[in-house]
C-alpha cells in the first residue's frame, strides 16, 4: 500500500457568466493534489491511503464519504474542528488552471509532529507533495515523517508548487531540496522547475538531485510530453494527441499511473528503481502519458480506472 500525505480540499471551478451582475456560478469537486493521487492509485488497482486532515464540516465529512466509495483506506486520516479548504479555480483557453486558495487555519493544515501515526508492515512507500510542504504545521509533520521513514520505505517526491497559499519561493526552494535529498523517486513538472530554478535546464537540476538515495527523476512537459532521468539513462516520450478539455489533474494522475506501474511490475523498491533499464522506462512513461492524456479529455480532476487503459 502507498500512504499519500498532504491535502485535502474542494476545488470550487468558475462556471460561465450568467450575465446577472450579483451572481457568480461555481462547480464544486472534490480534489488537492495528494487527495487526487490517493484515489487515482486505488482507481488503477493499488491499495492506497491518504495521510490528511479532514474538516468535521459538511465538505470534510464529503471528502471522507468520497475516500469511502473509491476504496481509499481511511485508517491514516485525522479528523479537526477546523474548515476544509476550498480553491478557486479558472480555466484558461488552453484548458490550464489558475488557483486561488481560502485554506488558512483549515483542517488539511492541523496535523502535526506530535500527531504522526506509527505505520503499519503494508505500508510500502510514502508519497507527498504540494502545498502540505510548506505550510505549518503540516509541513514540519511530513518533513519528520521523511526522516523518521526514507531508510524503511521508497520516497515519492512531487514538489507541485502552488505560489498562491504559500508565495515564498525561497521557502519552497529549500523545502524541496531538503526532500529531494531523501527520496527515492522525483516527479516534476517543467512548470515548477521553472519557477524553482528559472533559467537552469531541467537536465542538470534532475543530475543535481540524483545521487545516493535518488534514482529516477521524471519531468513533465505538459503537451512536449515526458523525460525521465537515471544514473544510467535518459529517455524522452511524446504527448499522446487528445482533444484537451482542461489539464486539471493531469499531473495527479502521471504521478498516481507512476506508482501504480511500479507497484504493479514490483518494482516499488528503492533497489528495484536502481535497476530499471531502458525499455522499461520507455513503457512506464507511455503507461504515464496515456493515463494523463485521459484525463486531461475530461472536465476536472476526473482520473482514470486501470480497465480504461
Amino acid at each position: 500500500m502507498f500512504l499519500v500525505c498532504g491535502e485535502a480540499l474542494f476545488d470550487f471551478f468558475t462556471q460561465p457568466d450568467t450575465g446577472h451582475p450579483a451572481r457568480v456560478d461555481f462547480h464544486a469537486v472534490a480534489g488537492g493534489s495528494p487527495y487526487n493521487v490517493a484515489i487515482g492509485l486505488a482507481r488503477l488497482g493499488v491499495p492506497s491511503a491518504l495521510l490528511a486532515g479532514l474538516s468535521n464540516d459538511y465538505l470534510g465529512q464529503r471528502l471522507a464519504s468520497l475516500l469511502d466509495a473509491e476504496g481509499v483506506n481511511p485508517g491514516y486520516l485525522q479528523r479537526f474542528d477546523a474548515p476544509t479548504t476550498l480553491a478557486m479555480v479558472a480555466v484558461g483557453a488552453d484548458g490550464s488552471p489558475q488557483y486561488s486558495f481560502r485554506g488558512e487555519g483549515c483542517a488539511d493544515r492541523q496535523i502535526s509532529p506530535a500527531t504522526l501515526p506509527a505505520l503499519g508492515d503494508d505500508v510500502r512507500g510514502l508519497h507527498l507533495g504540494s502545498f502540505s510542504l510548506v505550510v505549518e504545521p503540516i509541513a514540519s509533520a511530513l518533513l519528520a515523517l521523511v526522516e523518521r521513514e526514507q531508510g524503511r520505505r521508497l520516497i515519492s517526491l512531487d514538489p507541485n508548487v502552488r505560489l498562491n497559499p504559500a508565495p515564498d519561493i525561497n521557502a519552497w526552494r529549500a523545502r524541496i531540496e531538503t526532500l529531494a535529498a531523501r527520496a527515492h523517486l522525483i516527479k516534476v513538472s517543467d512548470e515548477d522547475l521553472g519557477l524553482l530554478y528559472p533559467g537552469e535546464a531541467p537536465a542538470a537540476i534532475a543530475q543535481r538531485w540524483l545521487g545516493e538515495r535518488c534514482a529516477a527523476v521524471f519531468v513533465t512537459h505538459g503537451g512536449e510530453g515526458a523525460e525521465v532521468f537515471t544514473g544510467q539513462h535518459h529517455v524522452r516520450e511524446a504527448a499522446q494527441a487528445v482533444k484537451v478539455a482542461d489539464t486539471v489533474g493531469a499531473g495527479d494522475t502521471f504521478q498516481a499511473a507512476l506508482l501504480a506501474w511500479l507497484s504493479e511490475q514490483q518494482l516499488d523498491t528503492p533497489h528495484a528503481l536502481q535497476q530499471l533499464h531502458e525499455g522499461q522506462l520507455r513503457q512506464l512513461l507511455q503507461f504515464c502519458i496515456r493515463a494523463a492524456a485521459l484525463t486531461c479529455t475530461r472536465t476536472g480532476p476526473d482520473l482514470p480506472r486501470r480497465a480504461e487503459l
